[in-house]
This record gives C-alpha cells, sequence and structure tokens, in this order.
C-alpha cells in the first residue's frame, strides 16, 4: 500500500505491529468527516488478540530500544519531524478530514505541533538522566562500617507504554505522548480515538522512515471498547497515558491499580476564569472567546465557566455576545470559517442537550443555542448563557463544546470560592489590572495551571491537573519525567 494510498483514503489501512502492516482480524469501520457526514475512508477493527500481540511485539523491542545510545535515539526523532514536514501538506488534510478542524488549525496546531515535538525531544533525548544526591555520612552500626556514601538518581524507561489519545488533535497530542516516551527508551502501543485514528498511522509510519526499529512503535485502532481495554489490561504494559474524559480516565485507573501500572492521566477541564472589576476587558473577551472557536470548544483547557465582578458583568456578558455572535460558522475548508463542526453527530447531540438542561434550570441565553445552517455536518452555533449559578450542572459538568456560563461574585473571597467549587482543576484564569492580586489568587486556585491576564501556554511549564481533571504532569522536560522511573545507585566513598 503506498503512502499516498493511505494518505488520501482511497485505500483500506491496516494495524502497524512489530513492523509490519497487519489485516485486521475486526474488519473494519467508517472515519467520518464532521463537517460533509461523508466517509473519509475505512479504518482497521483490531482483536484482542492484535493487541496483544502489538504488546508482545514492543515488549520484545524494548531491552534493544532502552539499550540505544540517546544520540540515536535523537536522530530517529528528529528524521521524523523532518517526514512530517515534507508531508506536511496532505497530513494536513487528512487530520482536516478526520477531525472537522479548520485549516489553519489542522496545519499549524495539528501537524505543525506535532513535528515540533518531535524536534523538541530529540533534544529531551539528550538531556542529562542523573542528578547527584548529596553525600551522606553514615557511623559504624549493625548495617557495617563507618564511611561517606555517594549517590545519584537516575532516570530509566518505565518499559512498555499504551498511548490512548483524545480525538480533538488526532497529531499533537499522540506525538505529546509518543516522542518523550520514546526520547527516554520505552516502547509504545499507541491505541488513538476511534473518531480519527488514521493520522496516527501517518505518525507510525513516518517513525518507521526514520528508522524507529520494529516493535518500537506499535498502532491498534477500533471503534470497540475491547481495543482499549486489552490494551490497558496486557500484562506486558507497564505504564498508560491516557487523554480522555473524567469517567474512562477512572476506569482506567481501576484497571492499572490492579496491576500497580504507572499512569499518567489529563482529564477533563472545567477552566474557571475569574474577571475582576478593574480587568482589561478586551483581552478577558478575547480570550475567552477562545472557547467558541478553538476547536468549536473541544478542549479541555477553555474558559468555560465565566466568573464575573459584578462591576463588569454586564459589559463582559454584552462583549462575549458580540464576539460570539461575528463568528462565521461553516465548512473547515473555507478560509472565512472560524468554527467548525464538533466531532460527530452524538457528541452534537450531547452539547444541544446540555444547552437546553441550562435553560431548564434557569440560565440566560444571550446568544446561540441553535442548530447552525450548514445542511450537513456537525455544527454548533458559539452559545453564550448569562446569570447562571454554580449549582447549575451546566456550570459544573464538562460540555466540551462552544458553550461558555456566566456566573457573577461580589469580591475577591466569593470569586476565589466559587472557582475552587469544582470536581476539575485543570487550568483556571484571571483577569486583574492588579497584577499583585492576580498572583495572590492564582495561588489560590485549586488548579493544575494558572494563566494570568492570558490563555497562552509556555510549552516547557508542567501539564496536568488537580483533583479529577488528572494524574501526572507533563510538556517539556517534565514529559521525559512523567515516562521514567527514578532508580537510586548508592556507594562507598
Amino acid at each position: 500500500m503506498s503512502t499516498d494510498a493511505r494518505t488520501t483514503g482511497t485505500a483500506e489501512q491496516r494495524l502497524f505491529i512489530g513492523g509490519e502492516w497487519v489485516e485486521p482480524e475486526g474488519g473494519y469501520y467508517d472515519v467520518i468527516n464532521p463537517a460533509t457526514e461523508e466517509v473519509v475512508a475505512p479504518a482497521p477493527e483490531a482483536s484482542p488478540a492484535q493487541v496483544a500481540a502489538a504488546v508482545d511485539a514492543a515488549r520484545d523491542a524494548f531491552d534493544g530500544w532502552s539499550r540505544t545510545a540517546p544520540e540515536e535515539r535523537a536522530a530517529v526523532l528528529d528524521r521524523a519531524a523532518r517526514v512530517i514536514r515534507r508531508e506536511f501538506a496532505g497530513y494536513a488534510e487528512l487530520a482536516q478530514a478526520e477531525s472537522g478542524a479548520t485549516t489553519g488549525t489542522a496545519r499549524a496546531l495539528q501537524v505543525g505541533v506535532s513535528a515540533s515535538r518531535f524536534e523538541r525531544y530529540a533534544r529531551g533525548a539528550l538531556e542529562p538522566v542523573e542528578s547527584a544526591v548529596p553525600p551522606q555520612i553514615n557511623a559504624a552500626g549493625p548495617m557495617g562500617g563507618a564511611g561517606v556514601f555517594g549517590a545519584v538518581a537516575v532516570r530509566r524507561p518505565v518499559g512498555v507504554v499504551t498511548c490512548i489519545t483524545s480525538y480533538n488533535n488526532p497529531w499533537a497530542n499522540p506525538a505529546g505522548k509518543v516522542a518523550p516516551a520514546l526520547a527516554m527508551g520505552n516502547t509504545v502501543v499507541v491505541k488513538p480515538a476511534p473518531q480519527d485514528p488514521l493520522s496516527v498511522y501517518r505518525m507510525a509510519e513516518a517513525l518507521a522512515e526514520a528508522g524507529a526499529p520494529p516493535g518500537v512503535v506499535n498502532v491498534v485502532s477500533g471503534a470497540r471498547p475491547e481495543v482499549g481495554e486489552a490494551a490497558v489490561a496486557a500484562d506486558g504494559v507497564d505504564m498508560v497515558s491516557f487523554t480522555g474524559s473524567t469517567a474512562v480516565g477512572q476506569r482506567i485507573a481501576e484497571e492499572c491499580g490492579r496491576g500497580m501500572k504507572r499512569q499518567l492521566m489529563e482529564l477533563g477541564g472545567k477552566g474557571a476564569a475569574l474577571v475582576f472589576d478593574d480587568a482589561d476587558l478586551a483581552s478577558a473577551v478575547s480570550g475567552i472567546g477562545t472557547t467558541f472557536s478553538f476547536y468549536s470548544g473541544q478542549i479541555c483547557t477553555a474558559p468555560t465557566r465565566v466568573l464575573a465582578q459584578r462591576g463588569i458583568y454586564e459589559r463582559l456578558v454584552a462583549g462575549l455576545a458580540r464576539y460570539a455572535e461575528q463568528l462565521i460558522v461553516g465548512d473547515p475548508r473555507d478560509p472565512a470559517t472560524v468554527v467548525g463542526p464538533v466531532i460527530s453527530a452524538a457528541h452534537r447531540d450531547r452539547i444541544e442537550a446540555y444547552t437546553a438542561l441550562a435553560v431548564k434550570e434557569g440560565a440566560r441565553l444571550v446568544t446561540g443555542g441553535e442548530r447552525p445552517g450548514p445542511e450537513s455536518g456537525f455544527y454548533v452555533a458559539p452559545t453564550l448563557f448569562a446569570d447562571c449559578t454554580n449549582a447549575m450542572r451546566a456550570v459544573r459538568e464538562e460540555i466540551f463544546g462552544p458553550v461558555v456560563t456566566v456566573v457573577p461574585f461580589d469580591d475577591e473571597e466569593e470569586g476565589i470560592a466559587l472557582a475552587n467549587d469544582s470536581d476539575y482543576g485543570l487550568l483556571d484564569y484571571v483577569w486583574s489590572g492588579d497584577v499583585a492580586r492576580a498572583f495572590r489568587v492564582a495561588g489560590r486556585l485549586r488548579a493544575g495551571g494558572v494563566g494570568v491576564n492570558t490563555i497562552g501556554r509556555n510549552m516547557e511549564a508542567p501539564f496536568g491537573g488537580f483533583k479529577h481533571s488528572g494524574v501526572g504532569r507533563d510538556v517539556g522536560s517534565y514529559a521525559l519525567h512523567a515516562y521514567s522511573e527514578l532508580q537510586a545507585i548508592v556507594w562507598p566513598g
């Protein structure tokens, strides 16, 4: 099967196990374009036995890959990045067809970020793995004579890592797992999201061309839950890295607990955005407004739960309404489009159910709430609710769509209390003209990250969540730490 055939969806995709393209025992299922409802291409359905074979292939490859020189691992990752950049246009076209992303998002934030992550972890493979430990003077005793004992902490690869990826970014999300895992000397079994798995096979293809040995990277897809379950439960798996809903993450954690497997979990979010009376409202509106447009709200870091101090409450609501109403919803291939479709009909229906629930709970629908124009495709209008309370389900639960709720508050203490009154704690945001207050408030928020007067990210800063938003941290060098175990080596001086 040629690269072009797989990229354009003109041939049936096969599984990638042990360096071979393998016919799926479970047959095929259709990958649907969210913008047109047309079939992009058939995707392979792995059997549990084939998942086990992928784990065995990763296990067999681990010893050799883990002992490969860091410079060689770095070279493989760097060459993979070059392949991704060489095939950039075709990969972006496929990503757009699978995920419904706008052209700019598919190119820059999906494929482009993926290439950048492989480049980053090519450098990461060369980062020192040893950390000095202060020497310790021991007196003579039952354990032996007196002496000075040196020690060093060394990061070692965990082993075989199952990577279960999210549908909102079929390139950057798997690259953020696979690249640091391989840089540290692990081998991987990737289970892509069922909605858009084809891009992950292109990533595996790029790594194979770059010289990744057979079994170092394996990809097994499927629409049935048995595929993911087998990839988590297999005895040969040492770690599971998962991005997705909290409910699924909890089930994975239970299985990992039985086998004492390491976990890295990036789960749900319901980001609180505290906007104080002295905030730059234009900045706050443009930052919060990305919830309506960026991935059509299908992103766990979105500031979906706005907490507005009463002095600017009505002006902020009006500004967000104007922002939402000027956004163009439509075909993501059209350069004018800002808001594309959501991933599936089922997810569109779920978002619409939350919209109806918010109205029933007493929220004021300011704008949106209807199904927008295109006759085909899974579109949701940017939707804004005001006069909400923290008790409403639409405020408390992750909707994962272009829906923003606004809750008023009176003073700093109430704003902090409302922000922390949540099961989630991934990314929160603070807008205030008083930077000292903004940082003081940030220090009291129970979230893994806080944006002060920005929704921007520092891609070397640790990323992960408190509470039900996850376990562990990745991004930058923290991802290398996440995919490693610490070993202590001690010797007498």
